[in-house]
């Protein structure tokens, strides 16, 4: 009888499968480890990439950089989540604003606020953040922001250092790539290296994307000068033609400034000064207006400083500080008119304002309304117009309001005047009318405090201009 003999278990396959599983193991351990020696040499593309250029020495009248952003991503970047930072050191404890020139966004959709670093390092002690409203719309994979012109000023308009300055680089006459300009995206640093090699602070890098109302026109008059290119390109011009009112051929853009104003929300004031030694070749009278005429229902509103008293002088004068509307013409001419006169005009006695609606220039046909009370100081001017009513008011009190046979029949400009209604002695005297701000809003009516509101809230988002209204 043949016995059967128990065959031995088999090993080697699981011990093959259990060596295999190992190895896999310390490959994928291995992987873990190498990953960051392999991110170094074969790092990610950024999101964004900033580019750079400048036309300035070190010296000059103002920074002046000229930034691009690019999409280095695969995915759509929406600029409202993009933020730029330009630092910089101050020169001494001089202030600084900044506007926008030109971009291809439109300089409307760009905000800027100037920051105090809370920690200083070598060559920077502030930055100058930029932002995008949500209109700025959205850069896809490879696209480019095309260029954004911006000008960085000391709020007492005299000469910058750049010497020495972060993000400052005078050997960069073309676009070029510039990691000193910090880009981040919902404020993470996506792109760059900020002073000290420190990381994003989101919560200061990140803000909240101004939301911007259709049919809107606001300037908070950041301007370095009756010259400076962005306040032509912002819709604004100086008057230097002759004719009236006032003192014939004497508007000068030299009364024309944008001084720092400690009591003004943004920092700066539009100034307009009228001056005079009592002849006509020793005087000059003040003007801007917007170079449009194209706002007609709606608010307009202003926070105005007017004044009493001459700057400097001898008092006396039949001075008028003047806002109001005007355009059309014929039968369709129209003008609203704000005209405060404090030692008062044309053989009434002051202080007065005088708020006028005209439907006929030709022949004299107006309504108008004398408010015999000084209004020297800061005040919210309102031009309420429907169609059926134009209502003037002062810090929310109506004074007057005109009815619909002199509604405007044509779209009107904006404008600031102080100008000489005669000159009755001489001597050397100057006035001068500050406008902090100016929004209008077509097409609503809004009070004193709501158009506050919505200037501060404007102001508080990095917005000094903004003109959102339906091309011509």
């Amino acid at each position: 009888m043949a016995t059967s003999r128990r065959q031995p278990r088999r090993r080697g396959g699981i011990a093959r499968a259990f060596k295999v599983l190992l190895a896999l193991a310390l490959l994928a351990g291995a992987g873990v480890a190498a990953k960051p020696v392999w991110n170094h040499f074969n790092p990610e593309p950024p999101e964004l990439t900033v580019r750079y250029r400048t036309a300035t020495e070190s010296a000059a009248d103002a920074v002046r950089p000229w930034l691009e952003v690019f999409n280095t991503s695969e995915k759509p970047v929406p600029l409202s989540e993009v933020t730029l930072r330009y630092y910089f050191t101050a020169d001494g404890d001089a202030s600084y604003n900044f506007n926008c020139v030109e971009a291809a966004v439109g300089c409307s959709n760009l905000t800027g606020t100037v920051t105090a670093m809370d920690e200083p390092h070598e060559g920077a002690d502030h930055f100058l953040e930029l932002g995008f409203t949500g209109k700025a719309g959205v850069l896809e994979p490879g696209a480019n922001s095309e260029g954004l012109e911006i000008q960085l000023f000391r709020t007492d308009h005299k000469p910058v250092r750049q010497d020495g300055d972060w993000s400052f680089d005078d050997s960069k006459r073309t676009y070029q790539d510039s990691d000193r300009i910090p880009a981040y995206r919902g404020g993470a640093l996506v792109w760059g290296e900020e002073p000290g090699g420190r990381s994003a602070d989101a919560a200061t890098a990140s803000r909240t994307a101004a939301e911007l109302p259709e049919g809107g026109f606001f300037d908070d008059f950041a301007y370095r000068g009756p010259k400076d290119t962005a306040l032509f390109k912002h819709g604004w011009l100086v008057r230097t033609s002759k004719g009236g009112p006032g003192i014939d051929g004497t508007w000068s853009a030299k009364g024309v400034s944008f001084p720092a104003d400690d009591e003004a929300q943004g920092g700066q004031v539009l100034n307009l000064r009228a001056a005079t030694d009592g002849t006509k070749k020793g005087t000059l009278q003040s003007a801007l207006g917007t170079k449009e005429a194209k706002f007609r229902t709606g608010t307009y509103a202003a926070r105005i400083h007017f004044t009493d008293k001459p700057t400097s002088g001898e008092n006396g004068d039949h001075i008028n500080q003047t806002f109001f509307t005007i355009g059309g013409s014929g039968n369709k001419y129209s003008e609203l008119d704000n005209e405060y006169m404090p030692n008062g005009g044309w053989g009434a006695p002051g202080p007065k304002l005088d708020t006028t609606t005209w439907r006929h220039a030709e022949d004299g046909d107006r309504v108008t309304r004398k408010t015999e009370k000084s209004m020297a100081g800061w005040h919210t001017v309102l031009i309420t117009v429907t169609k059926d009513s134009v209502a003037y008011s002062f810090d929310g009190k109506t004074l007057y309001r005109s009815g619909a046979d002199y509604a405007p029949r044509a779209d009107m400009a904006i404008n600031f005047n102080t100008w000489f209604v005669d000159l009755p002695f001489t001597g050397e005297r100057a006035w001068d009318m500050k406008v902090d701000w100016l929004y209008y809003q077509g097409g609503k009516r809004l009070s004193a405090k709501e158009a506050e509101k919505a200037a501060q809230g404007f102001q508080r988002s990095g917005v000094s201009y903004f003109d959102t209204m339906p091309a011509s």
